[in-house]
Order: structure tokens, then sequence, then C-alpha cells
């Protein structure tokens, strides 16, 4: 996967990351990247590993997850705080992502490691170079 194309896939997947609450599908997606649907999504997948779908959900379950946490709102509520217009298709992929439903989720006591905030997380479980997980080249620095 040439660099420049990476750059495009990036800017998608930043837009999930910032908008996930808002109507994203995959045509958008694919605009924002140059790239047709269906060649997006091939190097989305290649790239990222999933989906930009699966990728989007996975963004709204995590965040869901950290409002569910506080527990000031109800499973409906952070559906639609999320961006999620079926409580049924939420609750699904939630129970699927983590493990239980988003109710048993909400109802069960979480511990403060839990409740660290995202880009907190995020820093600490990136990798550590500038690169992609998986990108193989030699090290940062090395002669070439």
């Amino acid at each position: 996967m040439d660099t420049g194309e990476l750059v495009h896939l990036r800017r998608a997947r930043d837009l999930v990351d910032r908008e996930y609450a808002r109507p994203l599908d995959v045509a958008e997606l694919a605009q924002v990247a140059f790239m047709s649907v269906a060649h997006f999504s091939r190097r989305f997948k290649v790239a990222y590993g999933e989906t930009p779908y699966r990728y989007l959900m996975t963004r709204r379950v995590e965040r869901a997850k950290a409002l569910l946490r506080r527990g000031d709102l109800g499973v409906t509520e952070v559906c639609m705080a999320v961006g999620c217009t079926s409580l049924g298709s939420f609750s699904a992929r939630f129970t699927e992502l983590v493990g239980e439903t988003p109710s048993a989720y909400r109802a069960r006591e979480h511990s403060a490691v839990q409740a660290v905030p995202g880009c907190y997380a995020m820093r600490v479980m990136r990798p550590s170079r500038f690169r992609e997980a998986g990108d193989v080249g030699p090290p940062i620095g090395s002669p070439v």
C-alpha cells in the first residue's frame, strides 16, 4: 500500500474517530478518502484489519462503554448519544463486542482503571512508532 493511499484512508478513519455519533456511511467515508466505495472498503480492511462499518461500530461501542460506566444515562440514551438509531442493533453489536448486554454492563461495578479517559488509554495502547501495526520495515533512524 503506498503512502498516499494510506494518508487518504487515515483521513476517513480520523473522521470516524471524531464524528462517530453522527450518521456516517461507507459512501461518505470513501468520498473523504477519494476512492470508490468498493475499493475503499477493500483497502480499509487491508490497512486496519476490519471493515469500515465494523470500525465505526467498534468506536461507538467504546464510547458507549464509557457513558454506561458513568451510570447517569440509560441504555436508550447512550444508544442515541453514540449515533445508533436502532436499540436492537446497538444491543446486539454491543453484546457481540463486549460479551454482555449494555444493561448488564451498566449495572455491574467497574474498577477505577476502566474509568481512565479514552485519550490517555489510546495513547498508552497505540503502537510506539508512527507506523501502523503490522507495517514491517527498518527501525526508525537506522540506515536504509
